[in-house]
């Protein structure tokens, strides 16, 4: 399985969708919308900081890959809470420091829950039912043309080792 995956990688990346017009708000406050994907590869999850399910483990792996890119600005993560009436813009931005995001390389998202919900199921094609409990651990790979590449699992580290081959070919791409 390993292998064919690998080797899947290797083939080009066929453009999946294109992330729509939005507009939230990331935890410093700043608004954060379509436009700011462009220039960068992003990484984007769903999450919420009380989640004792799959958020942290799949937080636990986005910080991992947040330092290994640590020295590129090409890359950023992009986690969007699903649990906008406890997840304030406070709640977001202690959730960051505690994870060690110290720069604008990760932003955590915030918007009313409806635009939360028609952004994940329009916009990247996941479902969005019984939020938060519900939400997806799909990570989403964008291009620098606000393109959706890829999904991966946010809990597997065999699918997240194909997720940083296909940001490897992106960077050879230009994409």
């Amino acid at each position: 399985m390993i292998l064919k995956q690998a080797e899947l990688s290797r083939s080009e990346l066929p453009v999946l969708g294109t992330v729509p017009d939005f507009q939230f708000v990331s935890q410093e406050g700043r608004p954060f919308g379509r436009d700011d994907f462009k220039e960068r590869i992003s990484i984007v999850d769903f999450i919420f900081t009380r989640c004792q399910g799959p958020c942290p483990i799949m937080s636990g792996h986005m910080v991992e890959l947040y330092k290994l890119y640590e020295e590129t600005d090409d890359i950023r993560f992009v986690s969007i809470t699903v649990d906008p009436d406890y997840d304030s813009l406070s709640v977001l931005k202690a959730y960051a420091e505690d994870r060690g995001v110290n720069d604008p390389r990760w932003v955590f998202l915030w918007a009313p829950l409806d635009s939360v919900v028609h952004l994940s199921e329009t916009g990247f094609m996941l479902a969005a039912e019984n939020l938060p409990m519900g939400h997806t651990t799909k990570w989403i790979l964008v291009d620098r043309n606000a393109n959706i590449r890829g999904y991966y699992s946010g809990t597997d580290p065999v699918s997240i080792e194909v997720l940083k081959t296909h940001i490897a070919q992106l960077g050879k791409e230009g994409q």
